[in-house]
């Protein structure tokens, strides 16, 4: 999840996106003729050029509501990404952005998510809750290198037997999240830990008896960063406009979003990341 979109893959990363100096705050530059959105082509199940990703549905609902046509940027997320999309101009919104960073301005959350533990449905780590039960010494655990729960495995001494996967991939020709899930299901891996949405979605469409945990009130060693993350769409600095007016349209449309997210498999929790937010009936 990368700082933009998927708090898994990129908040490591962040200070490389931007791929140099911030230019000089913007006026308002915002189109009014279409909802011009920047995302990665190839970041299954968030984002892809089919359309088919659960952020995609979300631009397509906030395009609809704004009452503009969807236009998309694409670009892989990778250095220089900030500094292509939207503060080339080419876009006006980056979808599925982390709050936490000053690259950009971020409207409200949307939605709050948390890394998750995956493991086989018949294995003796699926009631595995916390990073720190014992039953994880020895065991073969897969995660993405240089993301958020890497600390906590270094913490509690579990380094020796971790798999390491690529954290900045090119998405075109590798996918280092689906690959962990088939070391797990192939018996290669005994449980990963992966950005909660990602693994819910993937968990989904697999069809495979894997058994999903979201890390929800995880034990913070000092000097930790936190596993769950507020999700948010990015704008530029100084477009305080655009961001009210985003702001209003997410709060229009929050049940949708939840729907949306629900139906692909995100797990979703309350704001302050302390438990799963209840589902609203209607």
């Amino acid at each position: 999840m990368p700082a933009w979109a998927s708090p898994a893959a990129a908040l490591a990363a962040a200070l490389l996106l931007i791929g140099g100096p911030l230019a000089a705050q913007p006026t308002d530059l915002v189109s009014r003729t279409a909802f011009r959105v920047c995302a990665d082509p190839a970041n299954a199940p968030e984002s892809d050029k089919d359309g088919t990703g659960f952020e995609n549905r979300i631009a397509e609902l906030m395009a609809e509501t704004l009452d503009r046509p969807l236009q998309y940027f694409w670009s892989p997320m990778a250095m220089g990404f900030v500094r292509r999309t939207l503060l080339g101009y080419n876009c006006d919104v980056i979808i599925g952005y982390a709050q936490g960073e000053d690259m950009v301005m971020t409207t409200n959350a949307y939605y709050t998510s948390a890394y998750a533990l995956v493991a086989r449905e018949d294995s003796d780590l699926a009631d595995v809750t916390t990073l720190a039960d014992p039953r994880l010494r020895g065991r073969r655990i897969g995660v993405i290198a240089g993301t958020p729960p890497a600390s906590y495995l270094a913490h509690y001494g579990l380094l020796k037997t971790v798999r390491g996967y690529n954290l900045q991939v090119d998405r075109r020709v590798e996918s280092p999240n689906e690959d962990m899930l088939r070391a797990l299901e192939a018996g290669e891996l005994d449980i990963a830990v992966m950005w909660g949405p990602v693994a819910g979605p993937l968990v989904k469409q697999s069809g495979a008896p894997l058994k999903l945990t979201p890390l929800v009130g995880e034990p913070k060693p000092q000097g930790a960063p936190r596993l769950f993350y507020r999700v948010s769409m990015g704008v530029r600095n100084g477009e305080d406009v655009w961001k009210r007016e985003l702001n209003s349209t997410l709060r229009k449309v929050q049940p949708r979003i939840d729907e949306i997210l629900r139906e692909a498999g995100v797990p979703l929790l309350n704001d302050m990341g302390t438990a799963l937010k209840p589902e609203v009936t209607q």
